[in-house]
């Protein structure tokens, strides 16, 4: 009988860094060098994807392409990109360390999966580079994947699948139905689906939603509701096949589709 044999996990917003603040901070930097304010939601809207076509994704958003056009008298282009990349890269790698510790319960979700059987892989935005200092301070407090892989070392990331495909094979699982990948963005979505293996969507600490421990703790019970209750209808019109309100939630994720599959259904 099928059951999930593997977990692909996202980094930023769903295993570590709650509310997925690190490369926030960094795109709200970069652009307002050059003289543009850009809003929260425009910064988060991309996430998930390779941070150089995050930067092109935010500049080709119709607000922020006008704003460039009555600023600099021109449209933007790849050297605007690559020049604000670098930029990017510079700051994100002196605060990256900072953004590291896993999200509450990660660890033992990751326990209870592994006492399941089930393997654990990941998959990220980030690029090898940033990977090689996430990756290392994450295992110090504890989270450690068996694999994860980088949009460094395939032919495109997110939303393409490649990355998953990868996680598969280095695992050795041979069975999309047996997968399942869980995330925190749009991007984490469609790369699920592009896969055509099981896709869960986080909303706490999650970059859609985008609060941190302390705001979702001050938050009116109300608003918070509210605020949930977006992400997931904007996940589920993704494509999610499920959406959870935390990471805890997973291992009852698993079940509820080891019973889907069970009863024949497929991802």
């Amino acid at each position: 009988m099928k059951k999930i044999e593997l977990a692909v996990f996202d980094w930023a917003g769903t295993t570590v860094d709650y509310g997925c603040f690190a490369p926030v901070k960094v795109f709200l930097e970069i652009f307002k060098e050059k003289g543009i304010e850009v809003t929260l939601s425009e910064a988060r809207a991309p996430m998930g994807l390779l941070k150089i076509d995050h930067i092109k994704a935010m500049l080709s958003g119709e607000r922020v392409s006008k704003l460039w056009e009555e600023k600099y008298k021109r449209a933007w282009n790849m050297e605007d990109v690559n020049e604000m990349y670098k930029s990017f890269e510079e700051k994100l790698f002196k605060i990256l360390a900072e953004y590291t510790t896993p999200v509450p319960h990660c660890l033992e979700t990751i326990k209870t999966l592994r006492n399941s059987g089930i393997k654990i892989g990941s998959t990220t935005g980030y690029t090898q580079e940033m990977m090689d200092i996430v990756v290392p301070k994450a295992a110090e407090k504890g989270y450690a994947p068996d694999f994860y892989i980088t949009p460094s070392s395939i032919p495109a990331g997110r939303p393409y699948p490649y990355m998953i495909f990868r996680n598969m094979a280095e695992l050795k699982v041979g069975d999309l139905d047996c997968v399942i990948k869980i995330g925190d963005t749009i991007s984490d979505i469609k790369e699920g689906r592009n896969a055509k293996v099981w896709t869960v969507g986080i909303i706490k600490g999650s970059s859609e939603l985008g609060l941190s421990e302390d705001e979702i703790k001050n938050i009116s019970e109300e608003e918070l509701k509210k605020r949930m209750m977006e992400v997931e209808v904007k996940m589920l019109s993704a494509g999610a096949h499920m959406v959870v309100e935390d990471i805890s939630k997973i291992p009852m994720a698993v079940e509820i589709i080891n019973n889907k599959l069970a009863a024949g259904e497929r991802a």
